[in-house]
């Protein structure tokens, strides 16, 4: 039978219609793009939560590598998200592999740029309070030489190894402490999120009964 002009959605030569939520761009599926903004969305809610509500740096700096196990579940989660949301069963790697890329690149780099806000704000704002149970008040500086004195009461070994001798001579190695954690992060859930996208594609092997192909925009 002849090929009906004009409809996507009813093809009468016997072809499977494209698979609806496919949309693409040239790189990378509009599903992947969605899901690199659910993975801002999961970095800023996890980041708040973790970082000002109930502060636990541990789950930041890593537990047992960089940016685990934070990192490395968000990224694995929003890998494979990428590609459920874009419905690329079966592949091809290439594209699973960049959907997932995309994802976690969001995510990534939000958890790394919310971290570095939040040690900004608190190191700029420090004021050297600290309640009595731990000794009270610190005597100091706002700002740099509060965060120095807190660091030289339970680091001092650490300083001095360092050359740490005051305010000044600790910004930089604080600062280069907190990059180092930031881009672990960032990397960790990067290449956890490559990891997602591996996982989807070993286990959504095959394409739906019925579905087409839908060609690169």
């Amino acid at each position: 039978m002849p090929l009906v002009a004009g409809r996507r959605d009813g093809l009468r030569d016997g072809t499977a219609p494209p698979v609806r939520g496919r949309a693409v761009s040239r790189f990378v599926d509009r599903g992947a793009i969605v899901a690199a903004w659910v993975g801002v969305g999961m970095a800023v809610t996890i980041g708040v939560s973790f970082l000002l509500v109930i502060p636990i740096e541990a789950i930041y700096t890593g537990v047992i590598a960089p940016g685990f196990p934070i990192g490395w579940l968000a990224g694995l989660t929003i890998g494979y998200y990428a590609n459920t949301r874009s419905n690329r069963h079966g592949g091809p790697w290439g594209r699973i592999v960049a959907n997932a890329l995309l994802a976690g690149v969001a995510t990534g780099l939000t958890f790394a740029l919310l971290f570095l806000g939040v040690k900004a704000v608190f190191f700029a704002a420090d004021n050297g309070y600290r309640d009595a149970s731990s000794g009270g008040p610190i005597a100091c500086e706002a700002g740099a030489d509060c965060v120095y004195q807190r660091y030289l009461a339970v680091q001092p070994e650490t300083l001095e190894a360092a050359g740490i001798t005051g305010a000044e001579s600790f910004t930089p190695f604080y600062w280069n402490q907190q990059l180092t954690t930031a881009a672990g992060l960032a990397i960790s859930t990067i290449v956890a999120a490559a990891a997602g996208g591996a996982v989807f594609r070993i286990t959504n092997s095959r394409r739906p009964e019925g579905a087409g192909e839908t060609p690169a925009a």
